[in-house]
């Protein structure tokens, strides 16, 4: 049995319906909802989760996404997007049944990257971002009713971006000077939330982190079912974390494969850094392939058109080499 492969999030270019053709081509039974940041603010993830929220609005600002009182163009713009994209996926998903990937980020990045009306970030006030939390809750709710709704054969998979979680933790966010950094949030808050926002989906929930150092032992406590991750970045520090995670039914979306132009090894090779871990970690081969879903190691926004789609079909590939050949 294979878990297949999939893709993170965002692709280059600006046009939904030739994104949704690439994503449910590449990813026949695993295809996600495309994300494309190159149409400007709105379509970048802070903007198109903000447009999620329920009663908490933003626009931006030469800084960056900021707090309105009411909504403005800048909302009304990243809705819009999103319902193009939906548009687009549930054209080329009509019929289907299986697995469905969409995507927004985390409470904790975005409490990081929207601010207060003076400019700081939401991260340095404990009210505001538990308000925060309960908003992108009941948002991501209404969202995913929505595409349940239109592709009613999916099995919704929920994705939550969280590359600043690490720095959340350890302290390491600066704040709007630059010349210091936000408070560590404790680690309960933290795992607190995240597992009430996680409840709002009876199906599969991920994170995604591109980051070093990914909280894997956190993140399964949380209840998270699988952790999406930048391979080249795991260390062997974090064997044991990723044994135990693995051993409890986590499952891991390697991104094995980079996510910027250059020369792609052959589908094999690719995977050989997880048949490595398997064995570091006196794993079972046979658990291979339906632990592990081969990913790009992050999003596809920076690539070129072309290298976006090749890197998609890459993943497929290493992922039938990783289910025919796990030793």
């Amino acid at each position: 049995m294979s878990a297949g492969a999939t893709g993170v999030g965002s692709l280059p270019g600006g046009d939904a319906r030739e994104a949704a053709r690439t994503a449910t081509g590449s990813f026949e039974d695993f295809p996600y909802l495309p994300e494309l940041p190159a149409r400007g603010p709105g379509a970048d993830m802070i903007g198109r989760s903000a447009g999620l929220l329920v009663d908490i609005y933003a626009h931006v600002e030469p800084s960056g996404w900021r707090i309105s009182d009411r909504p403005g163009r800048d909302t009304r713009r990243a809705r819009s997007w999103l319902g193009e994209d939906l548009d687009a996926l549930e054209e080329f998903t009509q019929g289907y049944t299986g697995r469905l990937k969409v995507q927004a980020v985390g409470p904790w990045t975005l409490a990081s990257a929207l601010e207060l009306h003076g400019g700081e970030a939401m991260l340095q006030d404990a009210g505001a971002c538990r308000d925060l939390a309960g908003s992108l809750a009941e948002g991501l709710r209404e969202h995913l009713a929505d595409v349940r709704r239109r592709i009613p054969g999916a099995d919704i998979v929920l994705q939550l971006d969280e590359p600043s979680l690490t720095a959340v933790l350890l302290g390491r966010v600066r704040s709007a000077s630059g010349y210091r950094t936000y408070r560590a949030v404790d680690r309960q808050v933290v795992e607190g939330t995240l597992r009430d926002l996680f409840a709002v989906h009876d199906g599969e929930v991920i994170v995604h982190s591109c980051a070093p150092e990914v909280p894997f032992g956190l993140l399964r406590r949380a209840g998270a079912t699988g952790v999406s991750f930048d391979f080249s970045l795991l260390t062997e520090r974090e064997d044991d974390a990723v044994g135990e995670a693995v051993e409890g039914g986590t499952k891991l979306f390697a991104g094995v494969v980079p996510g910027t132009d250059g020369p792609l090894s052959d589908p094999g090779g690719s995977v050989m850094g997880v048949r490595k871990l398997w064995r570091r970690l006196g794993l079972a081969p046979g658990t291979l392939a339906e632990s592990v879903v081969v990913t790009p190691s992050c999003g596809l926004a920076g690539a070129s058109p072309a290298y976006a789609r090749a890197v998609q079909a890459h993943c497929a590939r290493a992922a039938r080499s990783l289910a025919d050949n796990p030793e």
